[in-house]
């Protein structure tokens, strides 16, 4: 059993019969009353994100988990299947588990958190940002970057980007993975 002074980013427990981890935290002495931590935890099973205040030195139940790198394959009916890149060990991962499962391009490395007691995986995390190609979008016109007007552009993987006005077909575009937006275009 650890407790709230062992509270750290990425950390993942045991609360509410379900596995959380956390994402922020922050440690609060106020003048007046006891201390206590803020934190926002993220649900590894279904992705839902709450927030909870933990008093000083309330006991926590950590759960052990490790990451293992495995490269995206293909998805089908059964889910989305990946393999390990160092044991070539297959497993397929249903949609609930993945955070933007629309911007997966075959042949990328993503890392899966696996619970290391009972070696079950629990969610998939993507790179922090992913290089894609434009497959369609309206022609822009040349020149026109001075306002920050967006248009549709689909890319590769078949999702759906809102990109600047002067990015057209054909283009490599850098995409956040966390929230989906466009980040820059990259020089092929």
């Amino acid at each position: 059993m650890a407790n709230t002074s062992d509270i750290k980013n990425g950390l993942c427990m045991n609360y509410n019969h379900d596995i959380y981890s956390v994402v922020e935290f922050l440690h609060v002495k106020p003048g007046k009353g006891p201390a206590f931590v803020r934190t926002k935890l993220k649900s590894v099973t279904n992705g839902k994100v709450i927030d909870n205040t933990f008093p000083a030195g309330h006991k926590i139940d950590v759960v052990r988990v490790e990451r293992r790198k495995f490269q995206y394959l293909y998805s089908d009916d059964s889910g989305f299947h990946f393999m390990n890149t160092e044991t070539y060990d297959q497993v397929a991962l249903q949609p609930a588990m993945l955070n933007k499962p629309d911007l997966l391009k075959e042949g990328t490395i993503v890392e899966v958190l696996y619970h290391s007691e009972k070696e079950i995986p629990l969610t998939m995390e993507m790179p922090a940002h992913i290089v894609l190609e434009v497959t369609y979008t309206e022609p822009g016109l040349r020149g026109d970057t001075a306002t920050n007007v967006t248009k549709p552009a689909t890319v590769e993987t078949g999702a759906e980007v809102r990109v600047p006005i002067f990015i057209n077909q054909g283009d490599l575009v850098k995409i956040d993975t966390k929230t989906g937006s466009y980040l820059e275009r990259v020089k092929a």
